[in-house]
């Protein structure tokens, strides 16, 4: 049975910094692109962050690039998602989502449908 479970939210002032980790279990954890997504009240889910299978490929949207960084420990079954600079738009529930992929496949997509497995989310909120 898949599990994907996301900690590290919280409420942190504009400007601040938060880490949010995902960590997913069984499945073969490097056999699988990464991705973040967000949702606040009211609007759709956006695609935030993406990661390779390798974590040698990562893409960001636009209103985060420069701000968060995506990362990934193979080893540890683990994705992190570093969050500076953070603003109150930058509110809402994040997602993390497993995306399976071949193994010559390095890439990874900006595409909720393309990915198998979602985690329950974890809430950011940012004061201003």
């Amino acid at each position: 049975q898949v599990q994907v479970v996301e900690s590290g939210g919280g409420l942190v002032q504009a400007g601040g910094s938060l880490r949010l980790s995902c960590t997913a279990s069984g499945l073969t954890f490097d056999s699988n692109a990464m991705g973040w997504f967000r949702q606040a009240p009211g609007k759709e889910r956006e695609w935030v962050s993406c990661i390779s299978r390798s974590g040698g490929i990562t893409y960001y949207a636009d209103s985060v690039k420069g701000r968060f960084t995506i990362s990934r420990d193979n080893a540890k079954n683990t994705l992190y998602l570093q969050m500076n600079n953070l603003k109150p738009e930058d509110t809402a529930m994040y997602n993390c989502a497993a995306q399976r992929v071949g193994w010559w496949y390095d890439f990874c997509s900006r595409s909720s449908p393309q990915y198998n497995f979602w985690g329950q989310g974890t809430q950011v909120t940012v004061s201003s």
